[in-house]
């Protein structure tokens, strides 16, 4: 892995069905986080509105929390530092400069509990098919710039949900040896489209990926596909979680991507 001093590390992402409840969602997710924890995972990644699905888009607006300031950030860095690991967030609701909207936020604490990196999702999905209809324009504000970290065994790009159908957002990120996918796909577009999605851009930049999902039945009424999984730069799966609450977890090794790179030097070809 890149400027890596660590050759391998355990990683998991969580999978949840998350309510309007942000409490409970909290709760529900601390749990998960402990389970991860003790299988040893280091890296731990939370999925796209862990601590909040509500009955309205608008409803979003009722729980944004400023930059630095709000209970779902303090939960975020006290899990990190309590359990010294690296903390992807999901995503939650950010304050932005639309009063009538938020940023759909993913931060990263490292396990310190400091944070360590933001992403405002860019991409924002739009789907209308019969009565089946999103748009997450009504309350969120898509956010401007790609952005990576470094860790000490890699470096981690971020994206979130519909971004996966962006293959130039990860392009722009560089070279990176792990992509979060932090989600909440719809079981309708998720059955079509999620893992060939997922595998693909693990193909094509020759690194692993961790999506973490929202996956059953909410509350809400609306129904998320789950599949949380790891895929390794081949593009295989080494682990998938279908439905419900639970932890998806596994390896990422510095020797299978430096395999993977030296038998099929993709990157190295690139004219773009």
């Amino acid at each position: 892995m890149s400027n890596s001093g660590l050759n391998t590390m355990s990683v998991a992402a969580i999978q949840m069905i998350s309510s309007p409840d942000v409490q409970d969602n909290l709760q529900q997710a601390g749990e998960l986080i402990e389970k991860a924890v003790d299988s040893g995972a280091k890296l731990i990644s939370l999925p796209e509105y862990f601590c909040f699905m509500g009955t309205s888009d608008l409803q979003k607006l009722e729980v944004k929390e400023q930059p630095g300031a709000g209970p779902i950030q303090d939960f975020l860095a006290a899990q990190a530092a309590k359990h010294k690991i690296w903390l992807a967030g999901g995503t939650l609701p950010l304050d932005c400069p639309d009063p009538g909207r938020v940023f759909n936020t993913t931060f990263v604490y490292d396990p310190d509990g400091k944070p360590a990196a933001r992403y405002d999702k860019i991409h924002l999905f739009n789907f209308q098919r019969g009565t089946e209809a999103y748009d997450e324009s009504i309350a969120i504000r898509p956010g401007e710039g790609v952005q990576t970290l470094q860790t000490p065994w890699g470096r981690v790009g971020l994206s979130i949900c519909y971004d996966l159908r962006f293959p130039e957002l990860y392009r722009a990120l560089g070279q990176v040896d792990l992509i979060l996918v932090p989600a909440a796909f719809t079981y309708t577009t998720g059955k079509a489209h999620w893992e060939c999605l997922l595998r693909a851009r693990a193909i094509e930049n020759q690194c692993y990926v961790l999506a973490a999902a929202q996956g059953g039945r909410h509350p809400n009424g609306r129904r998320t596909w789950g599949h949380s999984m790891l895929i390794d730069p081949w593009g295989e799966i080494i682990d998938v979680l279908p439905e419900g609450p639970g932890v998806v977890s596994g390896t990422i090794e510095a020797e299978r991507l430096t395999q993977v790179r030296a038998s099929l030097p993709a990157l190295r070809h690139r004219v773009l």
